[in-house]
């Protein structure tokens, strides 16, 4: 599988042996989960079950920054402790993205459980004296690191005017940055310079090293973290240990709206519990792969319409699939097509997770289902059906299935309703279009048989 990595500016071979490891930077917990968020964490999700469906086994490392100053002046706001803010936002993450069908990581290490870990990273790096204390908290020098800027491709002396720099008159460089801010509010804890708390960098360093070792394999994030947040890592964690950090750094685009860009600062941002109310997970999943992941997305809803259009012909064709009853010998070129169908499918998403190349793959799919549903005998659906929620499964999508004993009980309740219609017996026929409606069972007349559909489930408003 070949993946583009940020640092070396190229492709890369990803190195599959047993095990694939990954971390990927997660949210800072002092609001809701939104759309950009969505599209970095799902698509690692697909670089997660393209890889576990060929056989890898995937460790993902997702953390919560749960001690920022976002936090803190929220709580403030609120009057209630830092921990109790953060708390809320951790919920609100598992219930957002349990709904976007996004698989669990091994572990969402928080910044506050690591407290010690950090404290000792830190201390390494002023033993190394490439860290030093000032009246404010303790600071990387980043001069003591050479290759500082190489994520970034930015010159030490260019990044004065572009680094967010913190103003404080006691560091030894305007582009050091704070391991550790001393403080004494909540949370707040000691340390051997003074009580404080981490900076947002360190936080990362040392949860990657005590999870996943001196040099995994991926580590990931949106582009805006490349700098100063994955620079910051990079040089933290290659002073401490001397090895590179990972293999490859792959980094999502941004999601903008109207071509700017979506922050809670600028007040612009599409929440991910707002979005599976309103459009459900597999309409916002096909939005935030419809697109190749390293390229910005511009949010609309007349693009998440155009996703649920192609979606609802994919629900469409899987649901008559399962439908399918005609007897008789297998359709002529389905082996054939499938084989394609499988290979271009696979290729695109080994090609650097060519994640819209593999949806027209799919669609593909879906069309030839569609096109030959007068042809298709049992026989080849048992073939297709496995091809196609494969794909699904990898790309994360998901249609809700049905046991046997309800697609028998649904088909002799269309079958009763197709008596009373031929008696025009409007009214029956009509309670059990609404029997089944109450179910989550929709009903499509068609020409030559009513198909159903189980409807697609999106969260309660």
């Amino acid at each position: 599988m070949m993946i583009f990595d940020t640092l070396s500016g190229n492709e890369k071979q990803l190195e599959i042996s047993a095990k694939v490891r990954m971390y990927i930077c997660g949210v800072t917990v002092y609001d809701e989960s939104h759309i950009g968020h969505a599209r970095t964490i799902i698509v690692f999700d697909v670089i997660q079950r393209y890889l576990e469906s060929i056989g890898t086994k995937v460790e993902i490392i997702v953390n919560f920054t749960d001690v920022d100053d976002k936090i803190i002046n929220r709580a403030k706001k609120e009057n209630v402790r830092s921990s109790a803010i953060s708390s809320r936002y951790i919920q609100e993450y598992y219930d957002s993205f349990d709904g976007l069908n996004v698989k669990r990581a091994i572990k969402y290490p928080k910044a506050t459980e690591h407290i010690q870990d950090i404290l000792d990273l830190i201390q390494s790096l002023v033993n190394k004296k490439i860290a030093y204390a000032s009246k404010n908290g303790v600071y990387f020098s980043v001069l003591k690191f050479p290759e500082y800027g190489k994520l970034s491709r930015k010159k030490v002396d260019e990044l004065i005017s572009g680094a967010r720099v913190e103003v404080d008159e006691t560091k030894k460089d305007p582009l050091d940055f704070a391991l550790w801010k001393f403080s004494q509010d909540d949370p707040s804890w000691e340390s051997p310079w003074g009580r404080g708390r981490p900076g947002w960098h360190i936080e990362c360093s040392a949860m990657s090293l005590k999870y996943l070792g001196e040099n995994f394999e991926i580590h990931g994030g949106g582009r805006d973290l490349i700098f100063p947040h994955h620079e910051n890592e990079i040089a933290q964690s290659e002073a401490y240990t001397s090895k590179p950090v990972a293999q490859i750094w792959v980094h999502v685009g941004m999601v903008t709206i109207d071509g700017e860009k979506m922050s809670k600062s600028l007040g612009n941002t599409i929440t991910v519990k707002n979005l599976l109310q309103n459009w459900g997970p597999n309409v916002i999943r096909l939005f935030c792969i419809g697109a190749h992941y390293s390229k910005p997305v511009d949010y609309s809803a007349r693009l998440l319409k155009e996703h649920e259009t192609n979606w609802n012909k994919a629900r469409l064709a899987y649901h008559k699939l399962i439908q399918t009853e005609k007897e008789g010998t297998e359709m002529e070129g389905v082996d054939e097509k499938l084989s394609q169908l499988k290979e271009e499918f696979s290729k695109a998403l080994e090609e650097n997770l060519n994640t819209h190349m593999a949806l027209s793959v799919f669609y593909r799919l879906v069309t030839f289902c569609l096109g030959n549903e007068g042809y298709l005998t049992k026989l080849d659906t048992q073939k297709i059906i496995p091809v196609f929620e494969e794909m699904m499964n990898i790309l994360g999508l998901k249609i809700k299935k049905v046991s046997e004993e309800e697609k028998a009980h649904i088909k002799n309740l269309i079958k009763q309703r197709n008596t009373f219609r031929e008696q025009k017996m409007y009214e029956e026929s009509d309670a059990i279009r609404d029997k089944l409606a109450a179910k989550g069972i929709e009903l499509k007349d068609e020409i030559q048989k009513t198909i159903w559909l189980k409807e697609e489930k999106k969260f309660k408003k």
